[in-house]
């Protein structure tokens, strides 16, 4: 990529397209056109098509996208299938007429099949179904792939689909309904601490920078006991879905950040293809190609944030699947690797957290 070519980061403002927009700035890029939910609505393919016939941006990153966790995806499972179709079909078309030189497209691990071999190659893509929670979201992401790898072989266009494991760092999502177990637990220790300290300007805080199901810090603490009851955080333990067994690899977002543009500067789809009449799998694994056990993270979150008190598993609750680790051999054949362990990648977190929602 040149240094002042026009470059695209669609999601610029969350957690995975703000890591690549800073990383994109660290490494001397300078030509960015950018513009959040308000100003462009992605699922609007008119509004989608106006704008990238006016801008004719020369390289798009793909990291808009409808996610949640385990409780968001079993909810709004129409809402997750129909908007990332919509989102990524828009842009990827709309990048295809206005010849954009490479596309980078974001995806996620969930697309491998719930009984997928450990650790989970590309090539064992639609092998078998689906984890059952995710499956709207898995299949939308897996129609990416499709949809670039099709475009690539009929018009010759150069779109690369990565699949990250999962992500987490600066400008996470903390929502106690619909964040990723990681972010979840450690705004719930956060909490929870706060109670066993009896600090309650903490905890009103937190509930201003990020209300409740509408409870904000100026509510009564009644009202705020109430909503930290739902969600299971009191000053002697948090509650956490499922039996705290299923083994699940993290990786800090900006280091995602650096292998995905790492990837566009160096990759090219013809690098991809495998040999052969058949060209499928030529997404890349993004991971540490290393696991933790729910409950094991659960111990370094309340180590990181001076929290002693205890956790109830859920064993009613789902756990998802049990294991989803990433086979990171192509990633590393092509040359990068991850630095950042889940130790310091945690402490990195809470501290960006606690500093952020003082400001």
């Amino acid at each position: 990529m040149e240094k002042d070519a026009k470059i695209v980061v669609a999601g610029h403002l969350g957690l995975v397209g703000s890591a690549i927009l800073r990383n994109l700035q660290e490494k001397g890029y300078t030509n960015f056109i950018t513009r959040s939910s308000k100003e462009l609505n992605l699922l609007d393919q008119k509004a989608v098509f106006d704008f990238f016939q006016k801008e004719k941006p020369d390289y798009v990153f793909l990291a808009a996208a409808k996610v949640g966790g385990i409780i968001a995806n079993s909810t709004y499972r129409g809402q997750f299938i129909y908007e990332n179709l919509q989102i990524q079909t828009n842009v990827i078309h709309a990048s295809y007429l206005n010849g954009v030189k490479k596309l980078l497209f974001l995806g996620s691990t969930c697309i491998y099949p719930g009984e997928a071999p450990q650790p989970m190659p590309e090539n064992c893509l639609l092998t078998s179904p689906l984890e059952y929670t995710n499956e709207p979201y898995a299949i939308a992401k897996i129609a990416g792939i499709k949809l670039c790898e099709s475009y690539n072989i009929q018009y010759g266009t150069n779109y690369i689909a990565v699949m990250p494991t999962n992500l987490y760092g600066p400008n996470d999502n903390f929502d106690l309904e619909k964040s990723h177990v990681l972010p979840a637990l450690v705004r719930k220790v956060h909490l929870a601490k706060s109670l066993m300290n009896d600090d309650w300007e903490a905890i009103r805080h937190d509930f201003n920078k990020l209300p409740v199901e509408g409870v904000s810090g100026k509510d009564s603490e009644a009202a705020i006991t109430e909503k930290l009851d739902k969600y299971g955080i009191k000053k002697e333990s948090v509650e956490i879905w499922g039996t705290g067994k299923p083994l699940r690899e993290f990786l800090w977002s900006e280091e995602m950040a650096d292998a995905c543009v790492y990837i566009m500067e160096h990759v090219d789809f013809n690098d991809l293809k495998p040999a052969g009449k058949e060209i499928r799998n030529t997404h890349i694994n993004i991971g540490t190609g290393k696991e933790i056990s729910i409950a094991g993270l659960a111990k370094i979150i309340a180590k990181t944030v001076g929290y002693t008190g205890k956790f109830n598993f859920n064993a009613d609750k789902p756990d998802g699947t049990m294991r989803k680790l990433t086979d990171v051999t192509k990633l590393h054949n092509l040359g990068w690797h991850h630095q950042i362990e889940i130790e310091e990648g945690v402490e990195k977190l809470y501290k960006w957290y606690t500093l952020s929602f003082r400001a």
